[in-house]
Formats: structure tokens, C-alpha cells, sequence
């Protein structure tokens, strides 16, 4: 088990598994945080106290991926769904966007900005299930574009984006669930978005990165909680932030910098993903779904050659301790998402059953 007896290793796409770390300083201060004799969860926003936790949490963010000067950094409630709204309501000007479809949650983005303005495809894998990531010359982007939108890392079907896509309009990304893992040149981004409950903390809150010279720009519609122009000037305070969320996020953030930082993760990730696809390589009774060119780091996604057969293993898996391996409800099969948290150990052990449970098998 991980860290102590009654921990199971969680495979959850999200809410996903949390440092344990991060969880026993969060224990520790739940009822009096740093000698204030209170919680964070019972603190004014607008406290000094509150603000010190505030601060150091964006300031370690801004330090994590390098963010330059020229961004800024927003703390929003309502998760990256909330942010497939408030992108073309804030960057669209009632024109076209260009999207990148790529998986489920691209493919609700696209629906969302179709709203508000004109949305051009200027990429899609659904002719193959989306397991797969089209190469940079397949892009097919408009001349008039607001922005290119892409989501780098598809947790339904396990695919990852391996390069930047180069285009004339504003680069927008949805990084949920692989922000963290790797560096980032975030000057390159008008926007970076991402939904933390996968590898930065609890959900309900989306880290919301943005080029300062991009703001301004909302419909006239835009609500005031969605504009960004207004969580910039008011520091992501317009109304109460989701403090406990952001708490969280820094603590997490500490840990991530003990460990070396996001070069650190990097290697760790690269480390996980690649015990199970050199397994799944191998194996006669499980096989991997997305292209070998297109995996995914963080959801790796398998399955057997029949439905029963996957799910009679990911029973199995349950009770050995390893939970939430089923596959989205999407696409079935199996699922295993090894985010920053997930020990290189959990994965070792993961193969290991696998490994036991196959040679158990008729093949």
C-alpha cells in the first residue's frame, strides 16, 4: 500500500491521488493553522494571514513553470469547465477560433465557444477514436483566427500532444492533466487553463494563466466571475477565491520543489509511463489503445480482447489494492492515470500484478 497500511494506490483520471505529504501538513493545521488558532477553511480571504498563503502559492506557481512577467496568474473557481465559456467569451470578439479536436473534452470546448462566435476545426482524430494526435502538418488553421485552441493531454483516450503547435493566433491550451509533469515555455501561450484536481490539488478551482495583453477584450455579456480583465485587477478577489483549494495547491507545490521541481517530474513521469507500456509491449493478454506516437504520460490507456474480460481485472486489480483502473464510461476498458503523486513504486507493483494476473490466464 502506499505510504502506510490503510492507503490504496489510486489510478482515479480525477480527483486524482494527492502528495501524502501534502495530506499530513493539511491534517496537522486543520484545526489550528500555524498557531492562528484557527482553519484555513474558516479564514477571511482578506485576512493577513490568509494573504501570506495567497501569495506564496502564486509566487511558487509562477517560480514552478518559469511564468514570465508578461502573464498572470488567476485562481477561478468552477474547474477548466467553467474555462471552455469563459475562453471565447473573453477572446472571441464575436469572430473565429480555431480548435483542435482531439478528445471529449476539446470536442465540448469547440461546442461552447460555437456559441459565441464562429468555430473552424482546424484539426480532428475522431476518424480513428481519437487515438491518435495529428502532426503539426495536418493542422489546418484559419488566417483570421482569435486564437488555436488544443487540449495537450486527452485523459478519456490516453493520447498527449509531443510539440507546440506554431500558429499565427494566440495559442490556448487546456493542460489539466499534465501540467507540472514537464517544462513549459509559457511565452509562447496567450492562455494556459487547468482544472487542478489531477496534478495540483482537490477539485474546484482552475489555474488560469494569461497572456496580460490579451484581457479586455469580453463580450459586453461576459459575466463579471468570467471576465479576466476583472480577475486580474481585482487579483483573483472579486469575490471569495476557493481558499482551502488554493492552500492545498501550495502545499502541493512544496512538495514539488523538495523533489526538484517540474525537471524532476519530468524524468519521474517518463520513468512510470514507460514500466507500463514496455509491459503492455509484451504482453498477450493486455494491449495498449493510442498510437505509440501519441501516448499519453499521464493516462495510460489498456484493455483485454472482451469486455468481460477487462472488467473480471479490474475487479481483480480493486481488491489487491489498486483502485479506479476502469476505463471512461466512453470508451471502456482500462485506464491508468499516474499523475505526479503516483509513486514510481505504485506503478512497479501495478506491473507486477498484471504480470501475476496474466500467467494466471488462459490465454
Amino acid at each position: 500500500m502506499a505510504g502506510n497500511a490503510n492507503r490504496i494506490y489510486n489510478f482515479s483520471a480525477g480527483p486524482s491521488m494527492l502528495p501524502l505529504e501534502a495530506l499530513e501538513t493539511a491534517a496537522s493545521e486543520m484545526t489550528d493553522y500555524n498557531g492562528s488558532g484557527q482553519s484555513v477553511m474558516e479564514m477571511s480571504h482578506r485576512s493577513k494571514v490568509y494573504l501570506e498563503i495567497f501569495e506564496e502559492t502564486k509566487a511558487a506557481l509562477r517560480a514552478a513553470l518559469a511564468v514570465p512577467d508578461t502573464h498572470e496568474i488567476l485562481f477561478m473557481q468552477g474547474g477548466a469547465t467553467f474555462q471552455f465559456s469563459a475562453v471565447p467569451l473573453n477572446l472571441l470578439e464575436g469572430g473565429t477560433a480555431d480548435y483542435a479536436v482531439t478528445g471529449n473534452f476539446a470536442g465540448i470546448a469547440a461546442e461552447e465557444a460555437g456559441k459565441y462566435g464562429g468555430v473552424h476545426v482546424a484539426a480532428s482524430s475522431a476518424d480513428r477514436n481519437h487515438t491518435y494526435i495529428p502532426a503539426a502538418a495536418e493542422l489546418k488553421p484559419s488566417p483570421d483566427a482569435k486564437y488555436f485552441y488544443y487540449c495537450s493531454n486527452n485523459t478519456i483516450y490516453g493520447t498527449e500532444w509531443k510539440y507546440t503547435p506554431e500558429t499565427a493566433s494566440p495559442l490556448v491550451c487546456d493542460m489539466s492533466s499534465n501540467i507540472l509533469s514537464k517544462p513549459v515555455d509559457v511565452s509562447k501561450y496567450g492562455l494556459i487553463f487547468a482544472g487542478v484536481q489531477k496534478n495540483m490539488g482537490p477539485a474546484g478551482m482552475a489555474v488560469v494563466i494569461i497572456d496580460k495583453t490579451l484581457a479586455g477584450r469580453e463580450l459586453p455579456y461576459t459575466p463579471k466571475v468570467m471576465s479576466y480583465k476583472v480577475a486580474i485587477e481585482k487579483d483573483s478577489m472579486d469575490n471569495t477565491p476557493p481558499c482551502y483549494t488554493i492552500y492545498m495547491l501550495g502545499l502541493t507545490l512544496k512538495w514539488l520543489a523538495k523533489r526538484g521541481g517540474v525537471p524532476a517530474m519530468e524524468k519521474l513521469k517518463t520513468e512510470r509511463a514507460a514500466l507500463l507500456y514496455d509491459y503492455l509491449e509484451e504482453s498477450k493478454l493486455f494491449h495498449a489503445v493510442a498510437d505509440r506516437s501519441s501516448r499519453s504520460d499521464m493516462n495510460v490507456t489498456f484493455r483485454t480482447d472482451g469486455a468481460e474480460t477487462d472488467k473480471a481485472f479490474v475487479k481483480a486489480a480493486e481488491n489487491a489494492g489498486f483502485a479506479n483502473l476502469a476505463g471512461h464510461r466512453l470508451v471502456g476498458g482500462m485506464r491508468a492515470s499516474v499523475y505526479n503523486a503516483m509513486p514510481v513504486e505504485g506503478v512497479q507493483k501495478l506491473v507486477a500484478f498484471m504480470k501475476q494476473y496474466e500467467a494466471a490466464e488462459p490465454c
